[in-house]
């Protein structure tokens, strides 16, 4: 038998890039990374990955179906058997390069429509699923929201941006005008103009939708969707901002609650044309029943994979999440893995306030609570780290398994209750002419 081969579409910092790697090694799978490296260094990372630029999906597209039909040794004269993207913007790429190599995987347009709140909301509401009223605003010059008719309690947030950078609630006018002035300022940040994403000059305005919060971990295969997991988010998301942290599964609210968010899962993917490959999708529940309010066609992201196991019957063998989608993605069977018995969950380490982390203490204390199984802290010393709304990145990830979600969401919360971060505010520095701010400097705030 041929060594089947897959193209991994994943940022050059992606977290899950490794495990995929580890996943590869033991199927006998030859992996391919495409990843938003620069083209001009000398594969810094040893990985032989296919340098991209993600912001343009076509063109990053061709790049990549040139090489591969450049006949060249690594990928065994050119053919692939599958593809799977980590992330948001690679998904897209990835689309076009199924579709250019003639695999199955979801179509461009349907992937591009999951980049877009905008989109995303019209589709939800075109196919009958419950949406909030929605409008698009230009962020300069600031809104008149009496103007735009706009309702309280409402959330503004960038149409493109992910991991709930720069979605702030607003609860009157003079709220609105904040919250659109620092929308406004995220999306003029360097690091965001950097990027070239789409849609820098608006962001969305939709009404709050109270209730709690679940995510849905799921597979595609031909339309159909499977749901591995549902996690429920273990704190309240009620703004102003939106940091994620805990994830527990096997969620709480009961089977009726938990049939209901599986259709309107299956409804939201149908909607937007999905059909193939892994998919992470966001809910709000509330007496009204299930709202869907993102769907992505990729898996989890950060660490937090690593939260999931699966088994089969009469085997002793567990698997972890990157295994189980690199053996679809490789047209292996997996339709007997099931997600393990024990309750898990995970907790996005949160980012107190933005400054630079000078030290971490605790570690010890924290990986001996009982039930806790694994504490990764990914931020660097000494590197900078943006609290939300203007941040993206966790200070690390916590680990939990035991007998109920319960116990689950209290290990992880007493875990964390003995990591200790030192992070330093970081003070402006002007241009000695202009008076505008060129840079930063610490100062000791503990």
């Amino acid at each position: 038998m041929k060594t089947k081969r897959v193209l991994v579409f994943a940022g050059k910092l992606g977290y899950q890039t490794r495990s995929f790697d580890a996943a590869a090694r033991k199927l006998g799978v030859e992996l391919a990374f495409v990843t938003d490296r620069c083209h001009q260094l000398d594969d810094p990372w040893g990985d032989r990955a296919i340098a991209v630029h993600f912001e343009s999906p076509e063109v990053a597209a061709y790049t990549v179906l040139e090489e591969v039909r450049r006949n060249n040794q690594r990928l065994d004269g050119g053919r692939v058997d599958g593809i799977l993207a980590l992330g948001d913007r690679p998904a897209v790429a990835a689309a076009y390069v199924a579709r250019g190599l003639g695999l199955t995987y979801n179509h461009p347009a349907a992937v591009e429509a999951c980049r877009s709140k905008l989109r995303m909301r019209e589709v939800f509401r075109d196919a009958g699923l419950r949406v909030p009223w929605f409008r698009t605003v230009a962020p300069q010059p600031a809104p008149e929201p009496a103007l735009l008719g706009i309702s309280y309690p409402c959330v503004l947030k960038p149409i493109s941006l992910s991991a709930s950078t720069g979605v702030i609630r607003a609860n009157n006018r003079e709220e609105f005008l904040a919250a659109a002035a620092r929308v406004r300022r995220v999306l003029e940040s360097p690091e965001i103009l950097a990027s070239r994403e789409a849609n820098l000059d608006q962001m969305i305005v939709e009404g709050y939708i109270p209730g709690r919060e679940v995510a849905v971990e799921g597979l595609l295969t031909d339309g159909e969707l499977r749901p591995l997991a549902i996690f429920d988010k273990a704190d309240p998301l009620e703004g102003p901002f939106f940091e994620e942290t805990i994830y527990v599964t096997p969620s709480r609210l009961g089977e009726a609650r938990v049939r209901e968010i599986e259709r309107c899962a299956a409804d939201a993917v149908r909607g937007l044309g999905l059909s193939y490959g892994p998919v992470h999708a966001e809910f709000r529940i509330n007496e009204d029943g299930v709202w869907p309010l993102e769907v992505a066609p990729r898996p989890i992201g950060g660490l937090c994979a690593g939260a999931l196991r699966f088994v089969r019957d009469e085997s002793d063998e567990v698997i972890g999440l990157e295994e189980l989608l690199l053996r679809h993605a490789a047209e292996m069977p997996v339709g007997e893995w099931t997600r393990e018995a024990a309750a898990s969950g995970v907790m996005m380490i949160p980012v107190p306030a933005s400054g630079v982390l000078e030290s971490v203490d605790g570690e010890e204390e924290a990986r001996a609570t009982a039930h806790i199984v694994g504490l990764e802290i990914t931020a660097r010393l000494h590197d900078y780290i943006a609290a939300w709304p203007e941040g993206s990145s966790y200070l690390g990830f916590l680990f939990a398994r035991a007998e109920s979600a319960n116990e689950v969401e209290r290990a992880l919360r007493v875990a964390h209750g003995k990591l200790r971060f030192a992070i330093r505010e970081r003070l402006a520095v002007e241009h000695p002419v202009t008076g505008r701010v060129v840079g930063s400097l610490a100062s000791d705030q503990r």
